[in-house]
Protein backbone atom coordinates (compact mmCIF):
# COMPACT_ATOMS: atom_id res chain seq x y z
CA UNK A 1 0.00 0.00 0.00
CA UNK A 2 1.70 2.74 -1.00
CA UNK A 3 2.03 6.51 1.22
CA UNK A 4 -0.99 8.32 -0.70
CA UNK A 5 -3.41 5.38 0.47
CA UNK A 6 -2.53 6.27 4.04
CA UNK A 7 -2.78 9.97 3.74
CA UNK A 8 -5.82 10.53 1.53
CA UNK A 9 -9.56 9.04 1.35
CA UNK A 10 -10.47 6.96 -1.58
CA UNK A 11 -11.97 9.79 -4.27
CA UNK A 12 -15.46 9.92 -4.61
CA UNK A 13 -17.62 11.59 -7.50
CA UNK A 14 -19.55 15.08 -6.19
CA UNK A 15 -22.46 13.40 -7.58
CA UNK A 16 -22.30 10.47 -5.48
CA UNK A 17 -21.47 12.30 -2.48
CA UNK A 18 -24.30 14.43 -3.00
CA UNK A 19 -27.05 11.62 -3.27
CA UNK A 20 -25.55 10.03 -0.24
CA UNK A 21 -25.90 13.40 1.81
CA UNK A 22 -29.28 13.68 0.43
CA UNK A 23 -30.50 10.62 1.74
CA UNK A 24 -28.71 11.24 5.66
CA UNK A 25 -29.91 14.81 5.57
CA UNK A 26 -33.60 13.36 4.65
CA UNK A 27 -33.51 10.82 7.72
CA UNK A 28 -32.16 13.72 10.24
CA UNK A 29 -34.94 15.81 9.10
CA UNK A 30 -38.13 13.44 9.54
CA UNK A 31 -36.83 12.41 12.95
CA UNK A 32 -37.00 16.42 13.42
CA UNK A 33 -39.78 16.51 11.90
CA UNK A 34 -39.21 18.51 8.99
CA UNK A 35 -38.66 18.61 5.45
CA UNK A 36 -35.22 19.14 3.61
CA UNK A 37 -35.08 21.85 1.23
CA UNK A 38 -31.92 21.76 -0.92
CA UNK A 39 -30.57 24.19 -2.78
CA UNK A 40 -31.43 24.03 -6.42
CA UNK A 41 -29.67 26.45 -8.94
CA UNK A 42 -31.06 26.29 -12.30
CA UNK A 43 -27.81 27.09 -14.56
CA UNK A 44 -24.52 28.62 -13.28
CA UNK A 45 -26.03 31.56 -11.80
CA UNK A 46 -26.59 31.94 -7.73
CA UNK A 47 -29.03 34.45 -7.80
CA UNK A 48 -31.22 35.94 -10.79
CA UNK A 49 -33.22 38.73 -8.47
CA UNK A 50 -32.99 42.31 -6.71
CA UNK A 51 -32.75 40.54 -3.46
CA UNK A 52 -30.31 37.83 -4.32
CA UNK A 53 -27.98 39.50 -5.73
CA UNK A 54 -27.46 42.31 -3.16
CA UNK A 55 -27.28 39.15 -0.03
CA UNK A 56 -24.25 37.73 -2.43
CA UNK A 57 -23.02 40.82 -3.22
CA UNK A 58 -22.95 42.41 0.15
CA UNK A 59 -20.99 38.93 0.90
CA UNK A 60 -18.52 39.64 -1.31
CA UNK A 61 -17.61 42.89 -0.36
CA UNK A 62 -16.03 42.14 2.99
CA UNK A 63 -12.50 41.57 3.08
CA UNK A 64 -12.97 38.78 6.23
CA UNK A 65 -14.78 36.43 4.29
CA UNK A 66 -12.66 36.33 0.75
CA UNK A 67 -10.57 34.03 1.14
CA UNK A 68 -13.04 30.88 1.50
CA UNK A 69 -15.81 32.01 -0.70
CA UNK A 70 -14.85 30.94 -3.94
CA UNK A 71 -14.58 27.04 -2.42
CA UNK A 72 -18.15 28.16 -1.34
CA UNK A 73 -19.95 28.99 -4.75
CA UNK A 74 -18.68 25.55 -6.13
CA UNK A 75 -20.00 23.44 -3.71
CA UNK A 76 -23.66 25.40 -3.83
CA UNK A 77 -23.40 25.01 -7.51
CA UNK A 78 -22.07 21.47 -7.43
CA UNK A 79 -25.58 20.74 -5.42
CA UNK A 80 -24.07 20.27 -1.84
CA UNK A 81 -26.46 22.01 0.06
CA UNK A 82 -28.70 19.08 0.86
CA UNK A 83 -30.53 21.48 3.63
CA UNK A 84 -31.06 25.08 4.18
CA UNK A 85 -33.37 26.04 7.02
CA UNK A 86 -33.93 30.14 7.26
CA UNK A 87 -35.12 31.29 10.72
CA UNK A 88 -35.43 34.22 13.13
CA UNK A 89 -31.62 34.94 13.40
CA UNK A 90 -30.51 31.55 12.38
CA UNK A 91 -29.37 29.48 9.53
CA UNK A 92 -29.05 26.43 9.94
CA UNK A 93 -27.73 23.53 6.77
CA UNK A 94 -26.56 20.62 6.03
CA UNK A 95 -23.08 20.55 3.17
CA UNK A 96 -22.69 17.28 2.07
CA UNK A 97 -18.26 16.88 1.76
CA UNK A 98 -16.23 14.09 2.60
CA UNK A 99 -19.19 13.29 5.69
CA UNK A 100 -22.50 15.60 6.11
CA UNK A 101 -21.44 18.45 8.10
CA UNK A 102 -23.67 20.50 10.17
CA UNK A 103 -23.77 24.55 9.69
CA UNK A 104 -25.17 26.68 12.23
CA UNK A 105 -25.19 30.94 10.99
CA UNK A 106 -26.28 33.34 13.46
CA UNK A 107 -27.47 36.51 12.98
CA UNK A 108 -28.12 39.63 14.82
CA UNK A 109 -31.39 41.68 14.68
CA UNK A 110 -31.26 44.86 12.99
CA UNK A 111 -30.51 47.81 15.76
CA UNK A 112 -33.85 49.67 16.22
CA UNK A 113 -31.44 53.23 15.26
CA UNK A 114 -30.56 51.39 11.92
CA UNK A 115 -34.16 50.51 11.19
CA UNK A 116 -35.87 53.55 11.78
CA UNK A 117 -33.23 55.54 9.87
CA UNK A 118 -34.02 53.28 6.73
CA UNK A 119 -37.87 53.85 7.06
CA UNK A 120 -37.03 57.35 7.28
CA UNK A 121 -34.88 57.63 4.36
CA UNK A 122 -37.46 55.34 2.37
CA UNK A 123 -40.81 57.01 3.40
CA UNK A 124 -42.74 57.80 0.58
CA UNK A 125 -40.31 56.26 -1.86
CA UNK A 126 -42.11 53.11 -1.85
CA UNK A 127 -45.62 52.33 -2.74
CA UNK A 128 -46.59 48.53 -2.04
CA UNK A 129 -45.26 45.52 0.07
CA UNK A 130 -45.69 43.31 -3.32
CA UNK A 131 -43.33 46.43 -4.74
CA UNK A 132 -40.82 45.92 -2.50
CA UNK A 133 -40.45 42.32 -2.36
CA UNK A 134 -40.24 41.99 -6.30
CA UNK A 135 -37.09 44.84 -5.79
CA UNK A 136 -38.67 47.33 -7.75
CA UNK A 137 -37.49 49.74 -6.03
CA UNK A 138 -36.08 52.93 -7.46
CA UNK A 139 -32.00 53.75 -7.42
CA UNK A 140 -32.43 56.11 -3.78
CA UNK A 141 -33.97 53.21 -1.88
CA UNK A 142 -31.81 50.33 -2.96
CA UNK A 143 -28.88 52.65 -2.20
CA UNK A 144 -30.26 52.95 1.60
CA UNK A 145 -30.99 49.08 2.02
CA UNK A 146 -28.18 47.75 0.41
CA UNK A 147 -25.37 50.12 1.97
CA UNK A 148 -22.59 48.33 4.08
CA UNK A 149 -22.51 48.95 8.16
CA UNK A 150 -26.00 50.78 7.47
CA UNK A 151 -28.13 49.14 5.65
CA UNK A 152 -30.57 45.75 5.72
CA UNK A 153 -27.36 43.19 5.43
CA UNK A 154 -25.71 41.39 7.88
CA UNK A 155 -22.08 42.54 8.76
CA UNK A 156 -18.97 40.37 9.22
CA UNK A 157 -19.78 41.15 13.10
CA UNK A 158 -23.44 40.30 13.02
CA UNK A 159 -22.75 37.06 11.90
CA UNK A 160 -21.55 33.96 14.10
CA UNK A 161 -20.48 31.36 12.04
CA UNK A 162 -20.60 27.33 13.26
CA UNK A 163 -19.37 24.22 11.27
CA UNK A 164 -19.01 20.36 12.39
CA UNK A 165 -16.01 19.86 9.95
CA UNK A 166 -12.54 19.83 11.04
CA UNK A 167 -11.11 23.19 9.32
CA UNK A 168 -9.88 25.15 11.93
CA UNK A 169 -11.22 28.83 10.21
CA UNK A 170 -14.65 30.19 10.73
CA UNK A 171 -15.44 30.92 7.43
CA UNK A 172 -14.60 27.05 5.63
CA UNK A 173 -16.43 26.73 2.34
CA UNK A 174 -18.94 24.58 3.88
CA UNK A 175 -20.54 27.97 5.54
CA UNK A 176 -19.59 29.80 2.61
CA UNK A 177 -22.15 27.51 0.67
CA UNK A 178 -24.83 27.94 3.15
CA UNK A 179 -24.01 31.91 2.77
CA UNK A 180 -24.38 31.80 -0.91
CA UNK A 181 -27.35 29.25 -0.68
CA UNK A 182 -29.22 31.86 1.56
CA UNK A 183 -28.57 34.44 -1.26
CA UNK A 184 -30.73 31.52 -3.98
CA UNK A 185 -33.26 31.06 -1.64
CA UNK A 186 -34.06 34.78 -1.52
CA UNK A 187 -34.30 34.91 -4.99
CA UNK A 188 -38.04 32.92 -4.48
CA UNK A 189 -38.55 34.25 -0.87
CA UNK A 190 -37.26 37.74 -0.08
CA UNK A 191 -39.34 38.06 2.74
CA UNK A 192 -36.82 35.79 4.88
CA UNK A 193 -34.22 38.53 4.96
CA UNK A 194 -36.71 40.50 7.36
CA UNK A 195 -37.44 37.47 8.89
CA UNK A 196 -33.60 36.80 9.39
CA UNK A 197 -32.76 40.65 10.27
CA UNK A 198 -35.71 40.76 13.15
CA UNK A 199 -37.83 43.46 11.23
CA UNK A 200 -41.24 43.86 9.27
CA UNK A 201 -41.00 44.25 6.25
CA UNK A 202 -44.66 46.52 6.18
CA UNK A 203 -42.67 49.13 8.11
CA UNK A 204 -40.79 50.32 4.87
CA UNK A 205 -44.45 51.10 3.33
CA UNK A 206 -44.94 55.17 4.06
CA UNK A 207 -48.39 55.67 5.91
CA UNK A 208 -47.58 59.19 4.88
CA UNK A 209 -48.17 58.11 0.84
CA UNK A 210 -51.66 56.06 2.03
CA UNK A 211 -52.57 59.71 3.29
CA UNK A 212 -51.50 61.45 0.39
CA UNK A 213 -53.45 59.28 -1.74
CA UNK A 214 -56.38 59.42 0.41
CA UNK A 215 -56.02 63.74 0.34
CA UNK A 216 -55.79 63.60 -3.46
CA UNK A 217 -58.80 61.49 -3.52
CA UNK A 218 -60.95 64.23 -1.43
CA UNK A 219 -59.66 66.68 -3.70
CA UNK A 220 -61.06 65.62 -6.62
CA UNK A 221 -64.20 64.06 -5.49
CA UNK A 222 -66.89 64.56 -3.27
CA UNK A 223 -67.07 63.57 0.22
CA UNK A 224 -69.15 60.49 0.98
CA UNK A 225 -72.57 60.93 2.30
CA UNK A 226 -73.58 59.24 5.81
CA UNK A 227 -75.30 56.45 4.09
CA UNK A 228 -72.55 55.81 2.49
CA UNK A 229 -70.00 56.11 5.03
CA UNK A 230 -72.11 53.63 7.18
CA UNK A 231 -72.54 51.48 4.41
CA UNK A 232 -68.97 51.30 3.82
CA UNK A 233 -67.39 50.70 7.72
CA UNK A 234 -70.50 48.60 8.84
CA UNK A 235 -71.51 51.13 11.62
CA UNK A 236 -74.70 52.98 12.20
CA UNK A 237 -74.63 56.49 12.15
CA UNK A 238 -76.22 58.14 14.90
CA UNK A 239 -79.14 60.46 14.14
CA UNK A 240 -78.82 63.96 13.26
CA UNK A 241 -79.37 66.34 16.27
CA UNK A 242 -82.02 69.11 15.09
CA UNK A 243 -81.48 72.95 16.12
CA UNK A 244 -84.11 74.61 18.04
CA UNK A 245 -85.80 76.93 15.72
CA UNK A 246 -84.32 80.66 16.15
CA UNK A 247 -86.24 83.02 17.93
CA UNK A 248 -88.55 85.65 15.59
CA UNK A 249 -86.28 88.56 14.89
CA UNK A 250 -87.01 91.55 16.94
CA UNK A 251 -86.91 94.75 15.43
CA UNK A 252 -84.29 96.85 17.06
CA UNK A 253 -84.24 99.96 14.36
CA UNK A 254 -87.09 101.56 16.33
CA UNK A 255 -89.03 100.07 18.77
CA UNK A 256 -92.94 100.03 18.96
CA UNK A 257 -94.59 101.51 21.55
CA UNK A 258 -95.96 99.78 24.46
CA UNK A 259 -99.77 100.70 26.48
CA UNK A 260 -98.93 100.88 29.93
CA UNK A 261 -100.99 98.77 31.86
CA UNK A 262 -103.58 100.10 34.37
CA UNK A 263 -105.22 98.35 36.71
CA UNK A 264 -109.12 97.88 35.62
CA UNK A 265 -111.58 98.54 37.85
CA UNK A 266 -114.76 96.24 38.13
CA UNK A 267 -116.84 98.91 36.35
CA UNK A 268 -114.00 98.78 33.46
CA UNK A 269 -113.92 94.70 33.38
CA UNK A 270 -117.93 95.10 33.04
CA UNK A 271 -118.12 97.00 29.59
CA UNK A 272 -114.96 95.10 28.71
CA UNK A 273 -116.41 91.62 29.06
CA UNK A 274 -120.02 91.10 27.56
CA UNK A 275 -122.73 89.78 30.02
CA UNK A 276 -122.90 86.09 29.99
CA UNK A 277 -124.64 83.30 32.05
CA UNK A 278 -121.57 81.78 34.13
CA UNK A 279 -121.56 78.31 33.22
CA UNK A 280 -119.91 76.01 36.03
CA UNK A 281 -117.00 73.88 34.88
CA UNK A 282 -117.07 70.06 35.75
CA UNK A 283 -113.13 69.21 36.72
CA UNK A 284 -112.38 65.75 35.46
CA UNK A 285 -112.48 63.47 37.60
CA UNK A 286 -109.62 60.96 38.35
CA UNK A 287 -108.68 58.66 35.42
CA UNK A 288 -110.83 55.22 37.08
CA UNK A 289 -114.29 56.63 37.95
CA UNK A 290 -116.36 54.66 39.54
CA UNK A 291 -119.89 54.18 37.85
CA UNK A 292 -122.06 56.09 40.44
CA UNK A 293 -119.94 59.34 39.85
CA UNK A 294 -120.37 58.88 35.95
CA UNK A 295 -124.05 58.73 36.45
CA UNK A 296 -123.99 61.71 38.42
CA UNK A 297 -121.97 63.39 36.12
CA UNK A 298 -124.43 62.59 33.24
CA UNK A 299 -127.66 63.57 35.42
CA UNK A 300 -125.72 67.32 36.19
CA UNK A 301 -124.98 67.30 32.51
CA UNK A 302 -128.68 66.37 31.38
CA UNK A 303 -129.83 69.30 33.80
CA UNK A 304 -127.85 71.66 32.60
CA UNK A 305 -128.96 71.10 28.84
CA UNK A 306 -132.52 71.22 29.71
CA UNK A 307 -132.01 74.38 31.66
CA UNK A 308 -130.18 75.83 28.69
CA UNK A 309 -132.80 74.73 26.26
CA UNK A 310 -136.47 76.25 28.51
CA UNK A 311 -134.59 79.64 28.28
CA UNK A 312 -134.04 79.91 24.80
CA UNK A 313 -137.22 78.47 23.87
CA UNK A 314 -139.83 81.61 23.20
CA UNK A 315 -143.15 81.47 26.06
CA UNK A 316 -146.77 81.06 24.71
CA UNK A 317 -148.63 84.43 24.57
CA UNK A 318 -151.97 83.19 25.67
CA UNK A 319 -150.83 81.72 28.86
CA UNK A 320 -150.12 84.32 31.33
CA UNK A 321 -148.91 84.14 34.68
CA UNK A 322 -151.37 84.42 36.98
CA UNK A 323 -151.24 87.48 39.41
Amino acid sequence: MSWYSHQWKPYVPVADRRAKAARESAKLAKKKGQTAAPVVLEGNKIARTFWGKAWCDNLEAYSDFANRLPRGRTYVRNGSVVDLQIAAGKVTARVAGSSLYKIEVKIKPLTPRVWQAIQAECAGKIDSLIELLQGKLSAGVMQVVTRQEQGLFPTPKDIDLECSCPDWADLCKHVAAALYGVGARLDTQPELLFLLRGVDASDLISRASASEAVRQTGDSQPAMSEAEMADVFGIEMAAPVRAAPPPPEVATAAKPKVARKVAATPKARAKRKPASKKVAKIKPGPAKATAAGRARIATAMKARWEAAKAQTQPKPAGNKPRP
